[in-house]
């Protein structure tokens, strides 16, 4: 089992930058890869970008790419979602998820990932 906590959300203007992390706890010697997904308020899940558990692999959505910048440190079991140039259409609870996989193939839908954390809040005004 594998414990996914994320943190670093919260409320900012249009333009700013957050960083989220996602620190894993338990089982984690072995190899995961791990994706950050969204979810406004009466929206689906989205996925936003993934990472293989070497890192050599990396995936974004298209409404985040270039702005959105994913990353892992395997010594610290923790993920990072730097989120720059952030839009009011970027607000929703951002979740971390991690599936195990032993290649470097990134899953980009949600039921690929079998570990959840609970979620974090970013919030973007106008």
């Amino acid at each position: 089992q594998v414990q996914l906590v994320e943190s670093g959300g919260g409320l900012v203007q249009a333009g700013a930058s957050l960083r989220l992390s996602c620190a894993a706890s338990g089982r984690t010697s072995n190899a995961y890869s791990m994706g950050w997904f969204r979810q406004a308020p009466g929206k689906e899940r989205e996925f936003v970008a993934g990472i293989s558990w070497s890192g050599s692999n990396i995936e974004y959505a298209d409404s985040v790419k270039g702005r959105f910048t994913i990353s892992r440190d395997n010594a610290k079991n923790t993920v990072y979602l730097q989120m720059n140039s952030l839009k009011p259409e970027d607000t929703a609870v951002y979740y971390c998820a991690g599936q195990r996989l032993y290649t470097n193939y990134v899953p980009l839908k949600r039921d690929q990932y079998g570990y959840w954390g609970q979620g974090t809040q970013v919030t973007v005004s106008a």
